[in-house]
């Protein structure tokens, strides 16, 4: 089941004080909360159970692990095996295992389709991943905003990008080149074809 989430009026009934102490206990960090789209604070069951004492059972997440092509299964199942035990260090016993083999600029990857399923039915309280380019390419604080206002937090491992296979980026830049040059000159013209052709034979010679 997805976690509660209160506004400020009802938190601030629940201890006994006013609207104004419970934003500033936001602001000082002493509650965690959500943000909405629309700017509303929100705070999770297990932040109000932790103010009163009380221990809060672990929820349902899920791992997203990616990577591009076929070939590199084998980091995508290290990928997966270190986010479950991430997982489980975390106390989170019930998690739901989601992959994709696919570019990171494919917006209809059929592991990304469940997972928005999960975050938008309120199934999962956080989304692991080890870096954010697994999960999209541009745009991560867009996915990170949507997500919270479903109450679900992305958290990452990695502080640091790890260095990907340099095949991945060139079919990276390749597909964003493609698309851009098929909205100029249209997707069967020859200008488009030549520059596609152009730039791939420029970074595949590196």
């Amino acid at each position: 089941m997805p976690e509660k989430l209160y506004t400020t009026g009802e938190v601030a009934k629940i201890f006994g004080v006013s609207y104004v102490a419970v934003k500033k206990w936001a602001y000082s960090g002493k509650i965690k909360y959500i943000k909405t789209p629309g700017g509303k604070y929100r705070y999770p069951e297990s932040e109000i159970r932790r103010l009163l004492g009380e221990q809060m059972p672990k929820g349902k997440v899920a791992i997203y692990a990616r990577v591009s092509s076929a070939d590199q299964k084998e980091d995508l199942e290290r990928q997966k095996q270190k986010l479950i035990e991430y997982a489980k260090s975390k106390g989170y016993q019930d998690i739901e295992v989601i992959e994709d083999i696919a570019s990171g600029l494919n917006e209809n990857r059929k592991g990304l389709n469940k997972l928005f399923k999960l975050v938008t039915e309120r199934q999962i309280e956080a989304v692991f991943i080890t870096h954010k380019d697994r999960l999209t390419r541009f745009g991560f604080k867009y996915f990170e905003t949507f997500f919270n206002s479903y109450g679900c937090r992305i958290e990452t491992m990695d502080s640091e990008k790890v260095k990907e296979p340099q095949q991945e980026l060139v079919e990276d830049l390749i597909a964003i080149v493609t698309g851009f040059a098929g909205k100029i000159y249209g997707a069967r013209s020859h200008k488009r074809r030549e520059l596609v052709e152009a730039v791939e034979n420029a970074v595949r010679d590196r």
